[in-house]
């Protein structure tokens, strides 16, 4: 065969295999505009790459190899990537470490379990799960008085049990608040 008759064979399996080629890119980007834009690439592949082609080989199947790869290169090209030299970025990336907590978390479950039940209860009724005072002592058939008793000395007891500072005479927002309040 000449090479005139060789090109003209490769034209016509080339346009002959196209809408097969766009139903297969379809199937891989579910984009009707990005589907048009691979077979435009792929063509372009194929036409270049004419001369490695094997006369008498499997057409579809190489060029189908072609799409493919086309797809997965333009996959790689449009990866995010993050420039990690970049201190700004690097700072964004970063996590904290989280040992810490759980090590607190755990020094707090202890101290709670070393609590009076009573006194546990009612700390844990209003501190996680937002009871009011008057909610507790309904529930628990006690006075209210006792509830704020027995609040404030869990939390005095819990703070001996973590060793953390005394509190001040101002209303303060417990240290150990936000710890129950994740583990919860």
């Amino acid at each position: 065969m000449t090479t005139v008759a060789i090109d003209a064979g490769f034209d016509l399996d080339l346009k002959a295999i196209l809408p097969r080629l766009r139903v297969y890119a379809l199937s891989l980007t579910r984009n009707k505009d990005r589907a048009d834009d691979l077979v435009q690439q792929t063509a372009l592949k194929a036409l270049a790459g004419r001369a490695s082609f094997q006369v008498g080989s499997n057409f579809s199947g190489w060029i189908f190899r072609i799409q493919r790869n086309e797809f997965i290169s333009e996959l790689r090209r449009d990866r995010p990537t993050v420039e990690l030299d970049s201190p700004a970025v690097a700072y964004a990336v970063h996590e904290p470490p989280r040992q810490e907590h759980r090590l607190i978390l755990r020094d707090v479950l202890g101290a709670l379990q070393q609590l009076p039940r009573p006194g546990r209860q009612a700390l844990l009724q209003s501190q996680i799960a937002g009871c009011s005072y008057q909610e507790i002592a309904s529930r628990a058939g006690i006075s209210i008085g006792t509830v704020k008793s027995r609040v404030s000395r869990s939390r005095t007891a819990l703070e001996r049990l973590l060793d953390l500072p005394p509190r001040s005479s101002q209303p303060v927002r417990s240290p150990v608040q936000p710890i129950l309040q994740a583990a919860a």
